[in-house]
């Protein structure tokens, strides 16, 4: 399993925080694990909390029509990734 960098750490925490994910760590999201689908099994719904803290946080925004969101979306590298390019 990759280690998570500090910027990624942050971000695990802030997903954690925003979804009350009580059966997850933050240290327990593998970085390059998907986020939806098979990984951690998150939703449409997930997106949206994820976005508005990512918004609170970072005052980056995420549009769903744009494609570089979705790809963002895929895991906790990438979404970290799309934070540091759009900050």
């Amino acid at each position: 399993m990759t280690t998570q960098t500090l910027a990624e750490q942050k971000l695990a925490n802030i997903i954690v925080d925003a979804l009350n994910l009580e059966d997850i760590k933050p240290e327990d999201i593998a970085p390059e694990e998907q986020l939806f689908g098979d990984g951690l099994g998150l939703d449409s719904i997930d997106a949206l909390e994820i976005a508005l803290a990512i918004s609170q946080k970072y005052d980056v925004q995420m549009r769903a029509e744009e494609e570089n969101t979705r790809e963002a979306f895929t895991s906790l590298r990438n979404l970290c990734e799309f934070i540091k390019n759009n900050e």
